[in-house]
């Protein structure tokens, strides 16, 4: 039987790109310094470019912290930047700069996304969005999650080859046809 996503996707607490009645939603378990994340990215933009109002795309956090140093504390600073409105803003620079996730760059991202910096500052040093990063962490646990990136299509795991064709066959899409 091929895993199911726990954790339904929510409007009110997940990060969402695309309409609510987009009939396909792609779920992605990610971690912002995880080379394969970074190459799922442009991928994942690709399908966005092909699918417009037909993707529905969420992300959530699965920072592997044994192989990753600076992975945690990236996650902690996208939800930094979501309580200014500014996660996807944050996600899209952090996997521009995945080889500079350390506090200082961290903080430069943050001011040249025009972020408050002293609350950013703050909610990086005590550490105030972890738990939020370690629920979508614990969900990708119970939903099959043992590796980044880990894709779920209208909300079953897919373990198919990373690359566009085979995702875009799996989300019943042909490719090179009009969206």
């Amino acid at each position: 039987m091929q895993p199911r996503l726990t954790f339904p996707v929510s409007e009110q607490r997940d990060h969402i790109r695309g309409r609510a009645d987009a009939p396909i939603t792609l779920v992605e378990y990610g971690d912002f310094e995880c080379p394969d994340c970074g190459a799922a990215y442009e991928m994942i933009e690709d399908l966005r470019a092909f699918l417009g109002a037909r993707l529905r795309f969420v992300y959530r956090h699965f920072p592997l912290t044994q192989l990753h140093l600076h992975a945690q504390l990236a996650a902690e600073a996208s939800e930094a930047a979501a309580s200014q409105r500014k996660f996807w803003q944050m996600h899209d620079t952090l996997f521009a700069h995945q080889h500079a996730l350390d506090e200082t760059h961290l903080a430069e991202y943050a001011d040249q996304l025009g972020l408050a910096l002293t609350p950013f500052l703050g909610a990086l040093a005590s550490h105030i969005h972890a738990p939020r990063v370690h629920e979508d962490f614990l969900s990708g646990v119970r939903s099959g999650v043992n590796g980044t990136p880990t894709f779920f299509i209208n909300e079953y795991r897919y373990d198919g080859p990373r690359e566009l064709d085979s995702l875009l066959a799996a989300m019943g899409v042909v490719a090179g046809t009009e969206p």
